[in-house]
């Protein structure tokens, strides 16, 4: 199973990355909007961060076909271990077709259903990325498409893997582990919630009172 941060706040990506084992940061042109820092700039930091034996999740922010494809080769020309976000549109689609014949590495973004996610996983798509929680506010069930996801890839035998992502809370997250998902993209707030836990804490607080009452100090 891979986790990556989903983000593109280099403070936060430097913090999380410094205390969980991440597989990489998967951002978008929102997430980057958000930061302040262009794609290329944050793609190189994001390296100089977590180190170039990890993979970046980056996205192109062209809609038709040609542009789709001119900025996929310039991303994926930035670094070895850069996968190209692509979103499952007509052009996307047809775009992937095309890139993954190159040899390109594509992370199908956006994918809304197990059709979508079909058609790029047909394509060559590396990775398909299902927006779980947005799935869900359409009346939909994010965790079941991933779930078809997963059937699809294994009974086919495709090397495709599934990234989650547009997670709202901790259980969604489980539960797309639970489904046989192989990768999610997690944002910050999301990561400090599924790592602490009151419990632990009061826990941790507990053992240490204990042991200055008797000893006086914390050495072992």
């Amino acid at each position: 199973m891979e986790l990556f941060i989903d983000s593109a706040d280099l403070r936060e990506i430097e913090y999380w990355s410094g205390i969980l084992p991440i597989d990489g940061v998967a951002c978008n042109p929102s997430l980057v909007a958000r930061a302040g820092i262009r794609t290329a700039e944050a793609v190189q930091k994001i390296f100089e961060i977590i180190g170039n034996d990890k993979r970046v999740h980056a996205q192109v922010v062209a809609t038709d076909f040609a542009d789709i494809l001119n900025q996929a080769r310039l991303v994926s020309s930035w670094h070895e271990n850069v996968f190209v976000k692509i979103p499952v549109t007509l052009e996307g689609l047809k775009a992937i077709k095309i890139l993954a014949q190159e040899g390109m590495k594509i992370t199908a973004t956006a994918v809304a259903t197990a059709h979508q996610g079909f058609l790029a996983a047909k394509a060559g798509a590396a990775y398909l990325a299902p927006y779980v929680n947005r799935i869900d506010n359409i009346s939909s069930n994010g965790v079941e498409v991933v779930r078809d996801l997963v059937r699809m890839i294994d009974s086919h035998g495709w090397e495709t893997k599934v990234l989650g992502a547009s997670f709202k809370n901790s259980r969604q997250v489980l539960e797309f582990f639970l489904a046989g998902g192989h990768g999610a993209a997690v944002s910050p707030e999301l990561l400090k919630a599924i790592a602490q836990h009151p419990l632990t804490d009061a826990s941790a607080e507990g053992f240490l009172e204990d042991y200055l009452s008797t000893f006086g100090t914390t050495e072992l």
